[in-house]
């Protein structure tokens, strides 16, 4: 299925999640993204949790690539990377600063073999800077950004967020970035390096409190924002601006909100009076209640819930596909909708399953690619 990068090649040399899910996103729009994994397989490949001996992390950031097995730390397989490189449009990495250069492929070795090659830098605390050479993974960006701090509010103790959401949102910005850098070489015909870390990322999450205690030098902005118990459950109603109106007069409360009610009665004194009228109704009487009042209302919904509600099957947000083997396994669907260039998924590889395919393509006869494997170079 026709997809808006169709054409494109990227090699991804990329573990764990911000890496692995700046290539899925790639991928789903119509890139050719070509894993590169240490001879049977990366890790993450056996990281919990896993299905009938499958890790589900590893399916579901590795859905729709090409595996290619490669020892790197071999000259022969230096040499075929090096053939990937003259034949790609961006290359993907996620290892500490410097590992690429002292592999021999920084961003100017990488320049020798193709002028307009795009570099993505994907690492905890990005290429410059004092916290550069540290290894990084969520919960790192989660605490240095404040982030746990904000999430914690209310509960007298810094909260990880239960999702690597600093990984995810580290992979959009990689993505955005990727996106840009192509169209700079449309127009220019110059590549260049896309450094994005999770540092970043996690601050990009924290902007508003940040800059509020900038100019302020008080801690505010933003706070954590409990949901309201309901008789058999929880829920959580946004009522900005004119709708704390709408939701003060649906409970039957005569007083107006006011003070700076931009996000709502969170953290206003009629926050009590919203919770006490939620106590005594049950999730479905609210969210009728607020709907009926053009108000935002949610149910609080666990995993389970989320996975039986139709809105998510309606925008096909989950869904199977068959590997070659004829196992079927549940991945995640495309986040953006297109009309015209829709793209589409792939099952998730086995290890070096497209080896053979991608080296022929490189003009690799089959005595070669046997000579290669018999060495553990492939």
């Amino acid at each position: 299925m026709i997809g808006a990068l169709d054409g494109t090649r990227v090699l991804e040399l990329a573990r764990f999640q911000a890496g692995p899910r700046c290539g899925m996103l790639l991928s789903d729009l119509g890139a050719e993204v070509i894993k590169i994994e240490r001879l049977g397989g990366e890790e993450t490949r056996q990281l919990a949790p896993l299905v009938d001996g499958h890790s589900i992390y590893f399916s579901v950031y590795n859905r729709g690539k090409k595996s290619v097995c490669i020892d790197l730390r071999k000259d022969a397989g230096k040499e075929v990377f090096r053939e990937l490189v003259k034949t790609a449009d961006l290359v993907l990495e996620n290892f500490r600063p410097g590992t690429m250069a002292n592999m021999g492929f920084g961003y100017d070795e990488l320049c020798k073999l193709k002028p307009d090659i795009i570099l993505i830098s994907v690492s905890g605390f990005g290429q410059s800077g004092p916290y550069r050479d540290r290894p990084g993974f969520d919960w790192l960006g989660q605490a240095m950004s404040g982030l746990m701090t904000l999430t914690g509010q209310g509960e007298d103790k810094p909260i990880g967020t239960a999702s690597s959401i600093v990984d995810r949102c580290t992979a959009l910005h990689a993505t955005i970035g990727a996106l840009a850098a192509l169209r700079h070489r449309d127009r220019t015909g110059e590549g260049q390096v896309v450094d994005v870390c999770l540092l970043d990322a996690g601050l990009s999450l924290v902007e508003i409190p940040a800059i509020y205690y900038l100019e302020t030098g008080q801690e505010g902005g933003e706070t954590g924002r409990p949901p309201y118990r309901a008789k058999d459950g929880w829920v959580v109603i946004s009522a900005p601006f004119k709708m704390s109106t709408r939701l003060l007069r649906a409970i039957g409360v005569t007083a107006e909100p006011s003070g700076p009610i931009g996000l709502g009665l969170q953290n206003t004194p009629l926050r009590d009076a919203v919770a006490g009228w939620c106590a005594e109704h049950t999730v479905e009487e609210i969210c009728k209640t607020m709907q009926d009042a053009e108000v935002a209302v949610a149910p609080v919904l666990s995993i389970p819930q989320v996975t039986e509600d139709p809105h998510m099957w309606e925008r096909k947000m989950v869904t199977r596909v068959t590997d070659e083997h004829g196992r079927e396994a549940y991945v995640p669907g495309l986040t953006i909708k297109f009309s015209k260039t829709p793209g589409g998924l792939g099952p998730v590889p086995e290890p070096g399953q497209h080896t053979d395919e991608i080296l022929r393509l490189l003009g690799y006869s089959g005595d070669r690619i046997e000579e290669l494997r018999q060495s553990s170079v492939i």
